[in-house]
């Protein structure tokens, strides 16, 4: 429910429309320095003026419900396209500053300039409220391109594939290894799979116990686990923490691992002499 100074601010900005807006955009275009073209902004901020300019009062009181979806769908927009939140808001909130002329020039009162100012303030706390609730989702979602990204499942042979792992293996890594891992197997019907560590600074339980999960899924979707890349280092700290692996093979190298697939599907690997020059 708008409140009467919200009511009288929007007559105001209706009766002094022709020179308000004008100002309005002059001063916004001020304080983005050209990070928008005048075109773009001033259709944006005439579509807010018209939503904020009207002193008809809708069937609850004169809502400002369209101007929120109006300002808040802008914030997200400027978000987008990488503007700060004090950009976003600045623009909106310097329209309090196009009234002063008028304040001036006695067409407009102080008490006019306080409602104004209050409305305008409102909307500038909503502008940084959508702003930082639609960069959390950006981030959230390149978080998650960059973890698919950082987890690709690689075809090495017929019926072998590899999940070549870099960096911290934590649990929602292994949830999309996992994900990524069992749908490849099914699309190429795999039946051995290779985890390739060498790209892991370091193994403790916790890793350990993730990557026995994905090697338990895996052997549901009926393919074999090989656990390759396990360094001397992480050897040595595997067997002080006292990790049991139990029957699931492990290699020193990819190439092991792949050579040992191979043989597993049947195939013989014979290096070639190397020929006498």
């Amino acid at each position: 429910m708008a409140t009467d100074g919200t009511v009288r601010a929007r007559a105001l900005l209706a009766t002094h429309r022709e020179r308000i807006l004008p100002s309005w955009i002059d001063a916004a275009s001020l304080l983005l320095r050209g990070r928008l073209s005048r075109q773009e902004l001033e259709l944006e901020l005439r579509t807010v003026y018209t939503a904020l300019a009207t002193d008809r009062p809708s069937a609850d009181g004169d809502s400002l419900d369209e101007v929120r979806a109006i300002v808040a769908e802008l914030s997200r927009s400027r978000a987008r396209q990488g503007f700060t939140a004090t950009e976003t808001s600045l623009a909106l909130t310097s329209l309090r500053d196009a009234l002063v002329p008028l304040v001036r020039a006695s067409e407009a009162s102080v008490e006019d300039f306080i409602d104004l100012a209050a409305l305008v303030d409102d909307l500038g706390l909503l502008t940084v409220e959508t702003y930082v609730a639609t960069r959390e989702h950006v981030i959230a979602d390149q978080a998650e391109q960059l973890l698919e990204l950082s987890t690709p499942v690689i075809k090495l042979w017929d019926g072998v594939v590899a999940v070549p792992l870099v960096g911290t293996l934590d649990s929602a890594r292994t949830q999309v290894v996992m994900e990524n891992l069992l749908q490849t197997l099914v699309d190429t019907e795999s039946e051995h799979a290779i985890i390739d560590i060498t790209g892991v600074p370091a193994v403790d339980t916790q890793v350990a116990q993730h990557l026995l999960k994905t090697v338990v899924a895996a052997r549901l979707m009926g393919a074999e686990c090989i656990v390759s890349g396990i360094r001397p280092q992480i050897a040595q700290t595997i067997v002080a923490l006292g990790i049991e692996f139990g029957d699931i093979v492990t290699k020193a190298t990819l190439a092991d691992a792949l050579v040992l697939c191979l043989r597993s599907s049947g195939m013989d690997v014979i290096r070639r002499a190397s020929r006498a020059t």
